[in-house]
């Protein structure tokens, strides 16, 4: 949501240096450059990485001491076909980190339902189909994942974050 954001606040201005220079910007080689940068900026932003904002709120709750649970923590070396997968198990357990901040008054709780919504919005974004049986067979279920503590489920979803992004 905050990218989405930035890109509307970032072609508005666009639009107000073009509406006020138009003319002026098309009767000289530097105001061609302009146009043509108004129109490939929004393709670069799109470009990075889609979980960057996930990937800030990790860093911004990692270190909470208020959140005290275990929770089933996927491999960050499974195999490439059980990514979806995966990222959904990390936002399943996301849920009950909510849970827990909600019935303690964490103090990242904002940080922890941030990472939630812009989680659920890059996976519906994402849908894979995943129908195929031997990909379903092939990957685990969450609950099959050995339960960790808050430190290694987030340094573990860091990880695969990160993969996800290269």
């Amino acid at each position: 949501q905050r990218t989405h954001l930035k890109n509307i606040c970032l072609q508005y201005q666009l639009y107000l240096l073009l509406k006020h220079h138009f003319l002026y910007l098309l009767k000289n080689e530097t105001g061609l450059i302009i146009i043509f940068l108004c129109a490939y900026v929004p393709k670069t932003a799109a470009g990075h990485c889609k979980w960057a904002e996930v990937l800030k709120d990790l860093e911004r709750i990692k270190t909470s001491k208020d959140i005290d649970v275990s929770l089933y923590t996927a491999n960050t070396d499974e195999d490439k076909e059980c990514q979806e997968p995966i990222m959904r198990c990390f936002f399943l357990e996301m849920n009950v980190i909510v849970q827990e901040c909600y019935i303690k008054n964490c103090s990242k709780t904002q940080d922890v339902v941030s990472i939630l919504k812009n989680g659920n919005v890059n996976l519906e974004n994402n849908k894979v189909s995943n129908t195929n049986s031997l990909t379903s067979a092939k990957c685990k279920e969450c609950e099959e994942y050995e339960e960790k503590n808050f430190t290694e489920f987030i340094q573990s979803f860091v990880k695969v974050i990160q993969k996800e992004c290269k």
